[in-house]
């Protein structure tokens, strides 16, 4: 099948546990696409080649003699890079963990290959995760496929990611979250991505930006497969004492396409307001098409959400400066130029700083569950605009200019903050043909609700099945 590296991962595992096709097949097909592409793209650090048609040759043996398979049975998929891999490299993006290679695999690692995916690559990221653009100047900065003319920021700190699933390089991958770092490369890129709850997950094995906010989970092209995954990865871990013992559903049970009575509010004010007028366009014609299929659609605001902004650079800065105080001091140099000019901004917040940013991160965790008391899930934009030029330093939004990185975490990082559930998805194109997202809140634990309104909306429309042009 000439065109398989635009099979979704659910129907490739319909595919290769039927005998249609090879996982074999399926592993060359993708690794032809990135050896095509990836010069270009650069959304992969590290291609394992060799390991993945290793593995696709014994799940075809596996599949071949009978056994048992797993849900994502011969599947590929990429790792952000600051996933423990054993016996390959995981640099965290950076230079100073570029000969680190774990002897263990990450929680989440070890999961997705108990349920057979096969692993393409690494996938590049902003170094440390510190960043939403998604520039890395050691890797090279990864590109967004959408705009073939023009070097547009695919968004971070999971670029790489965005970039490989939305171009076709993997059918699904990794990323993490920390102020919205997979939903706003998930937005830009216009595919899906999944922030589970905070806890849903287990983080062993995985690199930390900020303790307290870091958050793993999917990012797909579709509501169905970021269930597939997150299905398989979910679940309590000893290694991980903020993971949570609630049991995991097999959240594909919940794609019904049904949202008859769904109650879903619109978050105005401080997010459709501030938006560009295409982006608030999208997401206002999103709200009316789950309207139509049924949907319960009323406005609502959060009264606390300005102070989100300050109370995330508060609790990230610090908790960043604390896991890299001792090799900044030793390797200030080898840092990214930017990554280590906002780690050594963060030697001024103060105890006081962080301590009065955890009392406002209740606050608006409060507020996003009084939404969520009368409505079972929230609709908002992802960004505030669509994918900048890389060379663009400021935007005009709906409320005036901004610096783009700040208008870049403006929707995102309150959910971090809050814990909730957020899936972000493809709502609409620009005029010029770029990707426009919206995300859907849930409420703790109920990762179920919010896929089962994504799927239905996929349903509905055809955003998520539209395609870049590569050169």
């Amino acid at each position: 099948m000439a065109d398989l590296f635009w099979a979704s991962m659910t129907e490739l595992a319909r595919l290769i546990a039927t005998k249609a096709v090879s996982p074999v097949e399926v592993v060359r097909v993708h690794l032809d696409r990135i050896a095509a592409h990836d010069k270009d793209l650069r959304s992969y650090i590290t291609i394992c080649a060799d390991g993945a048609l290793a593995a696709a040759r014994q799940a075809e043996a596996a599949l071949m003699a009978g056994r048992p398979l797993g849900p994502l049975h011969g599947v590929p998929y990429g790792l952000k890079d600051l996933y423990d891999t054993a016996g390959i490299a995981t640099t965290g993006g950076s230079k100073i963990l570029a000969d680190r290679v774990p002897s263990t695999d990450a929680t989440v690692t070890r999961r997705l290959a108990e349920a057979g995916a096969i692993l393409l690559g690494k996938l590049n990221m902003v170094e440390f995760a510190y960043g939403p653009e998604g520039l890395n100047p050691h890797y090279g900065h990864a590109r967004n496929p959408w705009d073939g003319a023009t070097h547009r920021l695919t968004g971070g700190s999971s670029s790489g990611s965005g970039a490989a699933v939305a171009a076709g390089l993997a059918p699904g991958a990794l990323g993490s979250d920390t102020g919205g770092s997979i939903r706003i490369p998930a937005s830009l890129c216009g595919i899906t991505g999944l922030k589970p709850t905070y806890g849903r997950v287990s983080r062993a094995g995985v690199l930390p930006l900020a303790w307290s906010m870091d958050h793993v989970g999917p990012m797909t092209r579709t509501a169905a497969d970021a269930a597939l995954m997150l299905t398989a990865m979910a679940g309590y871990d000893a290694a991980d004492a903020s993971s949570s013992v609630l049991p995991v559903p097999d959240y594909r049970v919940a794609l019904t396409g049904d949202v008859k009575g769904l109650r879903v509010g619109l978050l105005r004010g401080f997010f459709l307001d501030a938006a560009t007028p295409e982006v608030r366009s999208g997401v206002e014609a999103a709200a009316r098409a789950l309207a139509a299929a049924g949907a319960v659609v009323d406005e609502v605001s959060l009264a606390q959400i300005t102070n989100a902004a300050p109370a995330v650079l508060a609790i990230i800065g610090s908790e960043a400066l604390a896991y890299h105080a001792d090799t900044l001091r030793a390797r200030a140099a080898d840092y990214d130029p930017e990554v280590a000019r906002r780690l050594k901004v963060a030697a001024f917040i103060t105890g006081r700083h962080y301590v009065h940013a955890q009392q406002v991160r209740g606050l608006i965790r409060a507020d996003v569950d009084a939404a969520l008391a009368r409505r079972d899930v929230l609709l908002a934009p992802t960004t505030p605009m669509p994918a900048p030029a890389l060379d663009e330093r400021q935007v005009t939004l709906g409320d005036g200019p901004s610096p783009v990185r700040p208008a870049l975490i403006r929707f995102t990082q309150p959910f971090n903050l809050s814990g909730h559930p957020v899936c972000s998805l493809p709502c609409g194109f620009t005029a010029g043909g770029l990707p426009v997202g919206m995300q859907i809140v849930g409420r703790p634990f109920d990762e179920a609700t919010v896929l089962r309104a994504a799927d239905a909306f996929q349903r509905l429309t055809h955003f998520h099945a539209r395609r870049p042009v590569l050169g």
